[in-house]
């Protein structure tokens, strides 16, 4: 038996491409974003009530690897990208349904037009990725203060994060640049290089693609420096 999901709408983030996603939610917690809600559910009565919570469930799809299938095993980052374990034992993007879920902060509800907007923070999910629920978080029953978190029972050390003169004077010039340099120090400073490059010096130059721009920056032994901030190709 097969069945068919529809978006009820599109997330639109500061996160251009995958390899500038954190790799959970709320580890970058300045970073916002917006729901455009789609089709009959784009209407303020479907978001009548929400204003009651402080945070969300998105359920999403991850759009960008479905044609690419799935392995029953994959290497998680918080292993080193060396272990193999169980995809169902995982977060791993590469899924048998390509479905993922995410608790962001609910930051209100606006529209303009008539299109309906739902406002959220502290995402990890990449600009463009199909919404197909929306729930309410509710803390007596989804907040286990005793579960166990395996592998990842604990948040991720984050990296020091630098800026070259020159990238701190572009920022300067741009709009909101002060509350842009801190997005990308808190995106950076999850290192977001393949997990057996982490904590290693590397001589690389990498691009990540935040906002309009492409934030260049290189690992040195005990920080990551951002080199250049400059306008995105794409």
């Amino acid at each position: 038996m097969s069945y068919s999901l529809h978006p009820i709408g599109t997330i639109h983030s500061p996160y251009k491409e995958k390899f500038a996603v954190p790799r959970q939610p709320r580890l970058v917690p300045s970073a916002t974003a917006s729901i455009a809600l789609q089709g009959d559910i784009n209407c303020l009565e479907a978001v009548r009530g929400l204003e009651q919570f402080s945070h969300l469930w998105l359920l999403f799809l991850f759009d960008q690897n479905l044609e690419a299938g799935w392995k029953p095993t994959v290497r998680p980052p918080r292993l080193g990208g060396n272990e193999r374990i169980g995809v169902l034992a995982s977060r791993a993007t590469f899924r048998p349904n390509g479905i993922g879920m995410s608790a962001v902060e609910f930051r209100g509800v606006r529209q303009k037009g008539q299109q309906v907007f739902i406002d959220v923070g502290s995402v990890d999910l990449v600009d463009g990725t199909p919404i197909i629920d929306i729930k309410p978080y509710i803390p007596y029953s989804d907040a286990i203060t005793d579960a166990k978190g395996g592998y990842a029972e604990s948040e991720p050390e984050a990296t020091e994060v630098t800026f070259l003169p020159s990238a701190v004077e572009a920022l300067s010039k741009a709009p909101e640049g002060e509350h842009k340099q801190q997005i990308i120090r808190e995106v950076l400073a999850q290192d977001p290089r393949p997990a057996y490059k982490k904590g290693k010096l590397d001589d690389k130059e990498y691009g990540v693609r935040l906002f309009d721009w492409n934030v260049k920056f290189k690992a040195l032994s005990d920080h990551i420096v951002v080199t250049a901030i400059e306008a995105s190709e794409q």
